[in-house]
């Protein structure tokens, strides 16, 4: 063995078995809090172990179990998405306060690109979590099959459709998205559109779908902006769309907060006042409701409780629990302030 100079011996089981006057094996089942060691003896290990500076070496113990100790929390967002969109922060701190209870570590994983998605899938498949929470998860994605393969503990926030026998959690966001557009009806306006974001994935379909239900006979398609994902770029180009085809536009539902956002920077930019004349609201009640000018009206979505919920699921699937396949709906409230 290589020793480097200045670099202090780490203090094994060894040690502390010699410096307590005991076997290993005790100190191996104090250190396991196992049973059937003397008080006397137990006192002199925790002296021991003190003096020494012992550490005891989680990775030769989880090799031995078989566990890393370890959730990963996998995200399908491009990378800039992760730092700008604060649900992603919220469902990470409620995944992390879970597991942190629980003496896990969180590992975070995003997936942006065909080559991390094979990148990911070879880290799952060598052992290195427990399990994982998946967070904004396509139909036909390929990491759901290879969790499937591995039988690997997981639940998802939010719910594709090709999900099967796998665990989610998540809210009704059709129901949640057709109460907020009859709310802005509600206000009187006559021409109302959508920014719909993020389509390949159930949250932004089933906002659009809520958004249809809830003007009924009165809904056009041509009132409809898709844009690709939750980004305050998306927000003021889809807002930019409606405003060229429907100059006569009243109302907006906007499929997230920071879509919101970006939709008034366009308003002001075409001279629009909000809500004189246009209502505007959101979805989230993220940190991008109360940066807009005015404040949004939107729905509160608990995204912390959401992370938080899933890495629980997780856990009970790790003490070998059954998990709840109907899914776990968390619910959401209308916050109802000055942009409409």
């Amino acid at each position: 063995m290589v020793t480097i100079p200045g670099r202090r011996k780490r203090a094994t089981i060894h040690d502390v078995a010699a410096e307590a006057g005991v076997s290993r094996g005790t100190v191996s089942r104090v250190v396991n809090n196992e049973p059937y060691v003397s008080a006397e003896a137990r006192l002199a290990i925790e002296a021991a172990i003190a003096k020494v500076g012992y550490v005891p070496n989680t990775a030769a113990r989880n090799l031995v179990m078989q566990r890393s100790q370890a959730v990963g929390l996998i995200v399908h967002e491009p990378h800039s998405l992760f730092l700008e969109d604060p649900n992603i922060g919220e469902i990470l701190l409620g995944a992390n306060s879970a597991l942190s209870l629980a003496d896990y570590q969180m590992v975070s994983l995003v997936i942006e690109s065909e080559r991390d998605t094979e990148r990911v899938a070879r880290y799952l498949s060598g052992g290195f979590v427990d399990g994982v929470v998946v967070v904004s998860a396509r139909e036909q994605d390929p990491i759901t099959r290879v969790i499937e393969r591995l039988d690997l503990p997981a639940a998802f926030v939010g719910h594709p459709q090709d999900l099967r026998d796998l665990p989610y959690v998540g809210i009704n966001n059709r129901a949640a998205a057709r109460a907020i557009t009859e709310r802005l009806i509600g206000t009187g306006r006559r021409r109302i559109g959508m920014i719909a974001a993020a389509l390949d994935r159930d949250s932004g379909a089933d906002r659009l779908a809520g958004f249809t239900d809830a003007l009924g006979d009165r809904f056009d398609p041509a009132l409809v902006a898709p844009v690709p994902l939750y980004t305050y770029a998306d927000g003021r180009d889809g807002m930019r769309a409606l405003l060229a085809r429907e100059p006569l536009i009243d109302g907006v539902f906007a499929a997230s907060d920071v879509i919101a956002a970006g939709a008034l920077n366009a308003l002001r930019e075409d001279g629009r006042s909000v809500p004189g004349d246009v209502g505007i609201v959101g979805f989230d009640d993220s940190a991008w409701a109360l940066r807009c000018q005015p404040l949004l009206s939107t729905v509160r979505q608990p995204a912390n409780g959401l992370g938080q919920r899933a890495a629980e699921s997780v856990l009970s699937q790790l003490r070998g629990e059954a998990p709840e396949l109907g899914g776990i709906l968390l619910d959401t409230q209308i916050v109802w302030r000055d942009s409409a």
